[in-house]
C-alpha cells in the first residue's frame, strides 16, 4: 500500500492561503490530491497545446484568472442579447476549472448563471489572419461576446467549439465576456453530471480556452482512417476550395506523401505498415499543409494516426472483438474521470496523464470512460501509451419528457462526440447508453452509430440487464456487436455471445477498502467490502480467474472492473479519491491481468481453431 502524506498537502494549503491572489478567497480542499496545490497557483493551467491531433505553431492560452460573475439571481445567461456589464462587484475564477471545484477559487452549488470575463490584445505578429477563439467544452448553453458584440452561440456541455472573431476585434486590449447557463435540469447530455447523478455536479467553462490565427482559408478539421486491408490512411480535410498535401514520418524519416483537395477523400499509402495495439501503440506524425492556387501556404497543422483496426470475428467458432485481425481479451476498468478538487477537471496534464499510466502499470489494456468525455490530451495520451477506450455517451435524464428537445439535443451532442474523437486509435467502441439512464429508441439508436462510423464497434446499451428503480429496463436491444451486462459482485452471471455479437461484461465488482484519511466527507459505501488490502486484492485474484473461466469456455471476450479510483461517496476504487493509496497490491493485479490476457491470445492459435 503506497501512501502520499496528507499531512505535507495541508502545510502546502497554509501556504497556498498567503500567497494565492487577494482578490480570492482561497477555498481549503475536503480532499486534496499532490497536484492540487500547483493547480491553485498557477496563473496559467494546462499550458500544452489543447488539440494534439491538429496542432498550430502559433496560439495563445486563455487559461488563467477570469472576472466571474455568477449565481441563480444573477442576469439570465440563456442566450442573452447583450452582456453583463460587470459593474458590480466580481470575484475571480481560475479557468478552466468549473465554479464547484475548489481549485476554481469559487467552490459554489448550483449557480446556473455564470459569467466570465478575460481582457486580451493579439500579438503583432498576427497582423493580416483572423482570429479564432477555441473552447474545448462549455457546459451548457455558451453566448460569447467580443467588445461588447455577440460572436456566437454553443449548445452543449462535452464537445468543442471556435468562433471567428476578427470583426470583432480593435487594437491594444480587447475583452472578451462568456455567459454560460446550465440549469441542471436533466433534459440535456449531463451522465453523473446530473440531477440523479450521483456526485457533485460542474457547470460553465470546464475545460481549456485558447486564441489562435488562421488564414481565411484555413482547416477546421481533418478526418482519418486507417485501411490496413489496403495499406493506407483515409483522409479528409475540412476546408474551403484548396490543394492539400500530407506526409506520413516515422519520426524524422518521411515515410508516404500524397496529394489530394480540401472537401474530398483521398489515401496516403503506408507500405509495411507498423500496426498500433496495446503491446505497441506506435504512432506516425502527419503534417498536412493547404496551399493557394498558386503554391502559397496558406495554413500547415502537425497530426499523427495509428494504423489498425478494430471489428468482429469468430475464434474457434465464437464471436469475438478482433484488433487487427486477432482477438485479444479486453481487461479493462470503469474509469469515471471525477477529482475531489477539479470535479470533472484533472487538476493537471500530469494528473490526467497519471490515471492512465496507473492503469497500464496494473496490467489493464481497457479503460471504460464512463458516462463523460476529458480533454483531447486525455486520448492523446491514451494513444501514445497504448490503452484501448470504450468512450460512452453522457445520458440525459429525463428522456421522455418534451422527447422533440431532449431527445434531439442527445443526438446532436451524440454526433458531435463522435466527430471530435474520430482520429483517436485509441477509441474502439462506442456506448451510446449505460444501463437504463436516459434510453431512448436504443435499436434505432444503436444501429445509427455503426451505420456513421463502421470503423468501430458499439455497445448499444451497456448493461441492459440493468436500471435505475424509477423506470423500466428497455432491455436488450439485440444488435449492436455486444452482449453486454452489468453483474455485481460477479463476475458470474456474465453474458454470453450470440451468432452476431460478443459478449461483454461491461460493469462488475465494485468491492471497497476504507482508507481512513483518503475518503469523501460523506457515508462511504460499496457494492461488497473487504477489511484489507491483502483480502481485496485476493478477491481481485479469484474474480480474474473466474473470468479466465468465462473467457475460455463461456466466450466472454471483455470484464471491465468498477473501478479506477473511489468517487465521492465510492469506495470500490483501485485507487483511492485522492490518487494517493494504491488500495491492492498492484504488482499481483498486474500478474493476473496479464495471465488472462496471454491466455486470451492463445485461443488465436491453430490448435484452438
Amino acid at each position: 500500500m503506497k501512501k502520499t502524506s496528507l499531512p505535507i498537502y495541508l502545510c502546502a494549503f497554509v501556504l497556498l492561503q498567503l500567497l494565492f491572489n487577494a482578490n480570492v478567497t482561497a477555498q481549503v480542499p475536503k480532499l486534496p490530491t499532490k497536484w492540487t496545490a500547483e493547480a491553485m497557483r498557477s496563473s496559467n493551467p494546462f499550458p500544452e497545446y489543447p488539440r494534439p491531433q491538429l496542432v498550430r505553431d502559433q496560439w495563445q492560452s486563455l487559461n488563467g484568472k477570469w472576472d466571474y460573475i455568477g449565481g441563480k439571481e444573477k442576469m439570465s445567461a440563456l442566450d442573452p442579447k447583450t452582456p453583463l456589464d460587470f459593474k458590480g462587484k466580481s470575484e475571480q475564477i481560475l479557468v478552466p476549472y468549473c465554479p464547484e471545484s475548489v481549485i476554481s477559487g469559487i467552490e459554489r452549488k448550483q449557480e446556473i448563471n455564470m459569467w466570465y470575463r478575460r481582457k486580451f490584445e493579439i500579438p503583432k505578429a498576427w497582423s493580416g489572419k483572423n482570429v479564432l477563439v477555441n473552447f474545448e467544452a462549455v457546459d451548457y448553453q455558451a453566448t460569447v461576446f467580443v467588445n461588447g458584440k455577440k460572436a456566437g452561440t454553443h449548445a452543449g456541455g462535452y464537445d468543442a467549439f471556435s468562433l471567428d472573431i476578427t470583426a470583432l476585434l480593435k487594437g491594444g486590449v480587447n475583452e472578451l465576456i462568456v455567459a454560460a447557463y446550465d440549469p441542471n435540469d436533466g433534459r440535456t447530455p449531463s451522465g453523473k453530471n446530473g440531477p440523479r447523478g450521483d456526485y457533485t455536479f460542474s457547470s460553465g467553462i470546464w475545460q481549456s480556452v485558447w486564441l489562435e490565427p488562421v488564414d481565411k482559408t484555413h482547416i477546421k478539421n481533418i478526418r482519418l482512417l486507417p485501411d490496413l486491408e489496403n495499406n493506407r490512411l483515409q483522409i479528409t480535410v475540412d476546408a474551403l476550395s484548396a490543394e492539400v498535401s500530407a506526409v506520413a514520418l516515422d519520426g524524422k524519416k518521411i515515410v508516404a506523401q500524397a496529394q489530394g483537395s480540401a472537401g474530398k477523400t483521398f489515401y496516403l499509402p503506408i507500405a509495411n505498415p507498423k500496426l498500433w495495439s496495446p503491446d505497441n501503440p506506435f504512432l506516425y506524425d502527419l503534417k498536412i499543409t493547404l496551399k493557394a492556387g498558386n503554391g502559397k501556404i496558406i495554413d500547415e497543422v502537425s497530426s499523427y494516426f495509428g494504423m489498425r483496426d478494430v471489428k468482429l470475428g469468430k475464434v474457434s467458432g465464437v464471436v469475438r472483438p478482433l484488433l487487427n485481425g486477432k482477438f485479444v481479451m479486453q481487461v479493462g476498468l470503469l474509469d469515471q474521470g471525477y477529482w475531489p478538487d477539479g470535479i470533472l477537471t484533472a487538476p493537471t496534464d500530469e494528473a490526467l496523464k497519471s490515471d492512465i499510466d496507473f492503469t497500464k502499470k496494473a496490467g489493464f489494456n481497457l479503460i471504460r470512460k464512463h458516462m463523460k468525455t476529458e480533454p483531447k490530451r486525455f486520448y492523446y495520451w491514451a494513444d501514445k501509451m497504448g490503452m484501448l477506450l470504450w468512450q460512452d455517451m453522457p445520458a440525459i435524464w429525463y428522456q421522455h419528457e418534451d422527447t422533440t428537445k431532449v431527445r434531439t439535443a442527445f443526438r446532436k451532442e451524440l454526433k458531435a462526440i463522435m466527430d471530435e474523437h474520430y482520429n483517436s486509435p485509441s477509441i474502439i467502441a462506442w456506448v451510446p447508453f449505460n444501463e437504463n439512464w436516459g434510453a431512448f429508441d436504443v435499436p434505432e439508436i444503436t444501429d445509427w452509430v455503426k451505420k456513421y462510423d463502421p470503423s468501430r464497434l458499439v455497445n448499444g446499451n451497456s448493461g441492459f440487464n440493468n436500471n435505475p428503480g424509477y423506470q423500466k429496463a428497455a432491455g436488450d436491444p439485440g444488435n449492436g456487436d455486444f452482449v453486454d451486462t452489468h453483474i455485481y459482485v460477479g463476475p458470474y452471471g456474465a453474458s454470453k455471445p450470440d451468432n452476431k455479437r460478443a459478449a461483454s461484461l461491461g460493469e462488475y465488482g465494485g468491492v471497497g477498502l476504507f482508507v481512513r484519511g483518503h475518503m469523501w466527507p460523506v457515508e462511504n459505501n460499496a457494492y461488497a467490502y473487504e477489511a484489507t488490502s491483502a483480502a481485496l486484492t485476493d478477491r481481485y485474484v479469484l474474480m480474474m480467474n473466474q473470468v479466465e473461466q468465462l473467457m475460455k469456455y463461456k466466450g466472454l471476450s471483455v470484464a471491465i472492473y468498477t473501478q479506477t479510483t473511489d468517487v465521492e461517496h465510492e469506495v470500490n476504487g483501485l485507487l483511492t479519491y485522492d490518487r494517493a493509496v494504491e488500495k491492492m497490491d498492484v504488482k499481483q493485479v498486474s500478474e493476473i491481468n496479464k495471465i488472462v490476457i496471454a491466455e486470451g491470445e492463445k485461443l488465436n492459435t491453430p490448435e484452438h481453431k
